[in-house]
This record gives structure tokens, C-alpha cells and sequence, in this order.
């Protein structure tokens, strides 16, 4: 989660934490955001794998949601662009895919992912379940 400084200056306070969701179905991407704002989370969006790595790069969020089908680059090449790159390889990326929740997932977490989570979203579970991956390491 990341912290900004307390108007009274006696240290940090949390924020809300930052999602980028990089989906590049439009529908899959409205949902959820609209799911994460209305549990309190901001978000950041991109619909290819070019403008999340640049979207990470530059804003710096607490959690990065990853497609694995995107139409410039599979998943696994992102996820290991953003790992290799010193800015963005702290921020926790979750793959989020239609493949079947079998629960063999090694192969992801190899990848450099930090976990999965499976479409459709659970509208009630969705949130907390992203909020499980924020970071909470920033000062």
C-alpha cells in the first residue's frame, strides 16, 4: 500500500491503494474497476501489454493485475519485463486469466507472478482478494 506524508508531518498515513488492471477486453477491464472503486481501491488501466509496462513504470502501483492473452505480448514476457526492470520488479504481479482454476499453478509463480486469479471475477471476493497482493513494504 503506499503512504504520502500526514498533514500534521508525524510520519506516513496509508492511501488507497493503486490497481493497474491490464486486460485487453474493455468489458473484462470496466468490471473490474468498477468492482475495485466501489470497495475503495484506485485504479490505473491498460489494454496492452505496451502501455502497462509504461503505466507501471511511471505510477508505480501497489499491485499489478496481468492478463496472460494480450494481443502484443503473452503475459509471461510482461511479467518477466516488469520482474527484470529495477523500478517496477518490487510491485507484485497477479496473473489474471480464463484458464481453468485447477490449482496447478507452479508454472506462473516460476514465471515471476505472485499468484492467480480466475475470470470472471467473483464480484463479492474480488476485492479482497487483490487486497491480499497489495504491497504493504513502502515507508
Amino acid at each position: 500500500m503506499s503512504h504520502s506524508p500526514s498533514a500534521d508531518g508525524s510520519g506516513p498515513v496509508p492511501s488507497t491503494p493503486l490497481v493497474l488492471i491490464v486486460d485487453d477486453n474493455d468489458k473484462n477491464r470496466k468490471l473490474a474497476r468498477q468492482v475495485l472503486h466501489a470497495a475503495g481501491l484506485g485504479t490505473l488501466e491498460a489494454g496492452s501489454a505496451s502501455e502497462a509496462v509504461a503505466l507501471a513504470a511511471a505510477r508505480l502501483p501497489d499491485v499489478i493485475l496481468l492478463d496472460l492473452g494480450l494481443p502484443d505480448r503473452a503475459g509471461t514476457e510482461v511479467a518477466r519485463e516488469l520482474r527484470d526492470h529495477a523500478g517496477t520488479a518490487h510491485i507484485p504481479v497477479v496473473a489474471l486469466s480464463a484458464l481453468p482454476d485447477d490449482g496447478d499453478h507452479d508454472w506462473l509463480l516460476a514465471a515471476g507472478f505472485a499468484g492467480f486469479l480466475s475470470k470472471p471475477i467473483d464480484v463479492g471476493a474480488f476485492p479482497d482478494q487483490v487486497r491480499r497482493y497489495c504491497r504493504t513494504d513502502l515507508a
